[in-house]
């Protein structure tokens, strides 16, 4: 088969040239999408009265006979195929003839290509977007499983101040909320046709666009062909929120990694999300908490890598855009293998609420001691330092800090009060926090009600 921009040239193109310039190797995962957009194509041209119905219909039936050898994994490519367009519309001229060479009439790879991507690309978001509510979903059970659970929190790796571990749980299921969104929004931009477009300036041969994107299933066309052929911003908007959720998942892991170590022991990773040394017989690894921490960087990488290739082209299509298809396929493809074991690791997350117990310091109550001050009248600024005091005395006496005696209460401020000791309760801490988006049971349980409402 000739090539079908071979007319103009005389020579051979260089072998390793065809082979460098070929997109065949990856591009081939757009073939159904490229099926669909080239149906719809012969009856926009059968409708403008380009080709006769008649040769529409063999045009379609050949290419539904090409998506069916997709499908099935038989379809046999050849040395010159270049793309994914070529390899359909050599393989249409084999079984429908002549009338295979109409297709293309008005239309260039250009916006094919450009079709392709978003027709691809609206199913995956949307495939994506359900794996991610699963991972939502195995939160806010085990939310609800653990509601009960208090745990030490942390702020610059220190104990921080007493949680709910489903409040911790959920704090990831608002990322993810923000992640499902920011992909929503891609795919609202992604929902415009280029089709018809052509190269650069647009079709001369009346095709309704129109027509075109309802066949598709696109809301509207794009407005202008020169950014039609061009605009890769729903791609990089991916890359971006895929980036993001994978940073999401990172911080999720990095907690699960260190809260399974021995020295915290407040978690366990079922046997099945980790795996052994092949010199320690006494390990087991968090390999793939750790496995989501590496890739997250993969993820940023192939936005990185788009950003640069897209910030130096001028208007219009240029060749650079071929490096645009496998950032996107390998984001997608790593994103599908990190969801569905976060969501497993979450499922069977093991907790010791002992361990987690044990980890609470009544230090960790120094600000409600200072609030107790406050609700006395002392400006919490000064209230801070107070209880500041507090904990200092504390460990020169090497006591826990509710084990200070009445009377080093009364002499750091006259306003504490015998009932002092009630404030070294961590269940009534938590309970403190009682407002929306607090740690409080209610409050956790309004967020977990409001998930649910979102799912």
């Amino acid at each position: 088969m000739a090539k079908l921009w071979g007319g103009r040239y005389s020579g051979v193109t260089d072998e390793l040239m065809w082979t460098f310039n070929a997109s065949i190797g990856f591009d081939r995962r757009l073939a159904q999408a490229d099926i669909r957009g080239s149906i719809a194509y012969a009856h926009a041209l059968a409708n403008a009265e380009v080709i006769s119905k008649e040769e529409a219909g063999a045009l379609e039936q050949g290419l539904l006979s090409i998506a069916d050898t997709f499908r099935q994994g038989t379809f046999a490519f050849q040395p010159m195929d270049e793309d994914i367009h070529t390899a359909v519309e050599r393989r249409l001229g084999e079984l429908v003839g002549p009338v295979a060479g109409k297709l293309h009439t008005g239309r260039s790879r250009n916006d094919q290509v450009a079709t392709d991507v978003r027709l691809f690309l609206r199913e995956a978001l949307q495939d994506l977007d359900g794996a991610i509510a699963e991972l939502q979903r195995a939160i806010v059970r085990r939310a609800e499983e653990l509601i009960d659970v208090i745990m030490a929190g942390y702020t610059h790796m220190q104990p921080a101040q007493p949680i709910r571990f489903s409040h911790w749980l959920m704090s990831f299921f608002w990322m993810l909320q923000r992640d499902r969104g920011r992909l929503s929004d891609a795919c609202t931009r992604c929902d415009a046709c280029p089709l018809g477009a052509g190269a650069l300036a647009g079709n001369v041969y009346g095709i309704d666009r129109q027509a075109i994107a309802d066949e598709l299933g696109f809301t509207r066309i794009t407005a202008n062909s020169m950014d039609a052929v061009s605009d890769r911003d729903m791609l990089l908007e991916t890359l971006s929120a895929g980036a993001m959720l994978g940073l999401h998942l990172s911080r999720l892991a990095e907690d699960l990694i260190i809260w399974s170590s021995r020295e915290f022991g407040f978690v366990a990773l079922a046997e099945r999300y980790t795996t052994g040394s092949s010199i320690m017989p006494q390990k087991r690894n968090p390999d793939s908490m750790e496995l989501v921490r590496g890739k997250s960087g993969r993820l940023v990488g192939n936005l990185n890598r788009l950003l640069t290739v897209c910030k130096g082209i001028p208007s219009t299509y240029d060749k650079d855009l071929q490096e645009d298809k496998e950032p996107l396929f390998d984001t997608l493809d790593t994103l599908a293998m990190l969801l569905p074991i976060v969501t497993g690791v979450v499922s069977t997350l093991e907790v010791n609420e002992t361990a987690m117990a044990k980890a609470l310091d009544q230090a960790m109550l120094a600000t409600d001691l200072a609030d107790y001050l406050v609700k006395r009248g002392m400006p919490f600024r000064e209230a801070h330092g107070v209880v500041g005091r507090a904990v200092l005395l504390s460990e020169e006496r090497g006591l826990a800090l509710g084990e200070l005696t009445w009377e080093a209460w009364e002499a750091l401020s006259p306003l504490f009060g015998r009932d002092v000791g009630a404030l070294f309760d961590f269940e009534a801490s938590v309970e403190l926090r009682d407002v929306p988006g607090g740690t409080a049971r209610a409050a956790v349980l309004a967020q977990i009600s409001e998930a649910k409402a979102l799912l």
